[in-house]
């Protein structure tokens, strides 16, 4: 037990002195941009992971999450007189009861059917974003009002790196924490066999229902971030493309990995950044490095380096 708890809290001192050294490195204004885009996908992908990684369940419509906590501090303010920080919570209180509500139902559902039925809702909320078009913007989306905090108007890249930063450290001690607790407990036990865990008493409907609403949380809460620190959200925020965007950053960097979510998020966020010198061929070396990164690398970043590391150690 001990050395699990050193293990959280060295994982979360690293990141903290990550996030505080970054910054030393910067030459622009564009690093502290794309380390904010870092942070706020690895925060939704930590929330995936708990849902994939860790219970079991598979979900392909999780950018609809995310793009309910965007367009919420986007149309509360504009719309209906919300304060800005009260929409965050607005937009994650809607998403955690969406969670309930769906999650009831299909959750029920396992394999291939439970990821078509994700699926589904995904295509769901995307469809309403794009069509109500006098509360959403349509398609072109629409501009989200500035956070402002006890007077501080909230703006800047360098500004959304520490708040971005902060929240994932946030979202990472939480995540971290509750691995290790009897919920945590039962998510392995769902994730390792339904059946067997209902063996021993888990309630595996009511377990899989938390599992789907704090990761629906996590995702609207990055979602939320995004929208902030863009001054724009658009439909795209909650398409298909970006759930799949999410879990290739969870299966990327491992499943059940916290760390690798972060990895994962670090490498899908930068690797593209890195690869606009190469033009036309950037989608095709993207692909072609994600693919033979997961056939050397089978279990995820993380686990797979954690792994070979342990072995050598041994040896």
């Amino acid at each position: 037990m001990r050395a699990l708890v050193n293990h959280r809290i060295l994982t979360l001192l690293v990141l903290a002195a990550m996030i505080a050294a970054l910054p030393l490195i910067f030459p622009s204004s564009y690093y502290f941009r794309v380390a904010s885009l870092v942070w706020v996908s690895a925060l939704a992908a930590i929330g995936l992971n708990i849902l994939m990684g860790q219970a079991g369940q598979v979900s392909l419509g999780h950018a609809a999450f995310f793009g309910i906590g965007a367009y919420a501090v986007a149309i509360g303010p504009a719309h209906l007189g919300v304060p800005p920080w009260a929409a965050l919570f607005l937009g994650a209180l809607l998403s955690a009861a969406l969670a309930y509500l769906v999650g009831r139902p299909i959750l029920r559902l396992k394999g291939h059917y439970l990821a078509i039925a994700t699926l589904g809702l995904g295509v769901l909320v995307a469809l309403v974003i794009s069509t109500e078009s006098r509360w959403t913007g349509g398609p072109d989306g629409m501009p989200v009002a500035r956070l402002t905090l006890f007077g501080w108007r909230v703006a800047g890249s360098d500004t959304w790196y520490w708040v971005t930063g902060g929240l994932l450290l946030l979202g990472t001690w939480i995540a971290l924490n509750l691995d290790e607790t009897p919920t945590g407990r039962a998510f392995r036990a769902l994730h390792d066999s339904e059946v067997a865990a209902q063996v021993v008493g888990v309630d595996v409907a009511r377990f899989k229902l938390q599992a789907f609403v704090i990761a629906a949380v996590y995702a609207s809460l990055a979602g939320s971030a995004l929208a902030f620190m863009n001054g724009f959200i658009n439909p795209d925020q909650a398409g298909f493309l970006h759930s799949v965007e999410l879990v290739t950053i969870v299966v990327l960097g491992g499943l059940g990995s916290v760390v690798g979510s972060i990895v994962g998020a670090a490498v899908l966020v930068t690797l593209p950044q890195v690869l606009t010198v190469f033009h036309e061929y950037e989608h095709l070396l993207l692909g072609l490095i994600i693919i033979v990164a997961m056939i050397f690398m089978r279990n995820g970043i993380v686990p797979s380096l954690s792994g070979l590391l342990f072995r050598r150690a041994r040896s």
